[in-house]
């Protein structure tokens, strides 16, 4: 069993790993900045392009906060933003307005937690796969995990693996060339539901020992 970080519509990578093992989500860790707690990659005209969820930073005496205790910045306009860009960017691909609907919502509801918001980006994505979620959370936080093999350094931003992404039409395949491990989002909206497909592929990346 494999544990790993819930983020904000994880990688082409992490969803791999979700599709190929047994996951525990790890929910009890201290937040960090530079991850992709708060973060995800997408593609536009211009390439790789940054999505950021604005957070209200509440550190305790010791200047740190549990992820599960972040809450989201709402004061800023950040949802209405995001959804501006994704339309940007994807409208013209050839599966958005097939999961529009599902992915919406995200966008227009209020959502206070960071840690929440992020497990429903996920849940959102295996609900459009008809796959099931793993249900399976940490209870307490472990530097080193004793049953489960770590890999929560896959949340890290900093995290570049060289590794072989088979590509996939982009919608800006002719200005930019292939971007690979995207945002899930952007295999969705691209692939559609040939997005389990590809993630049959396994990415194989040695633990951050």
């Amino acid at each position: 069993m494999k544990l790993i970080h819930p983020s904000y519509f994880p990688n082409i990578i992490t969803f791999s790993y979700i599709m190929h093992h047994d996951i525990c989500l790890e929910v009890e860790d201290n937040y960090q900045k530079q991850t992709f707690r708060n973060r995800t990659y997408i593609c536009n005209d211009r390439g790789k392009h940054i999505l950021s969820i604005p957070i209200i930073h509440v550190g305790s005496t010791n200047g740190r906060q549990k992820y599960k205790d972040v809450t989201i910045d709402n004061s800023y306009p950040w949802q209405r933003q995001h959804w501006r860009t994704l339309e940007t960017a994807y409208r013209t691909s050839p599966f958005f307005e097939f999961y529009e609907d599902d992915i919406k919502p995200l966008y227009t509801e209020t959502f206070e937690g960071l840690l929440d918001f992020n497990l429903k980006t996920i849940e959102t994505i295996f609900e459009c796969l008809q796959i099931e979620m793993p249900q399976l959370k940490t209870e307490k936080f472990e530097v080193a995990p004793v049953d489960q093999e770590d890999y929560r350094f896959l949340i890290s931003a900093k995290l570049k693996p060289q590794l072989d992404f088979e590509p996939y039409v982009q919608v800006f395949n002719d200005r930019n060339g292939f971007i690979p491990n995207l945002s899930i989002l952007d295999l969705l909206f691209n692939v559609g539901p040939n997005t389990v497909d590809y993630l049959n592929h396994e990415f194989i990346i040695p633990t951050n020992d």
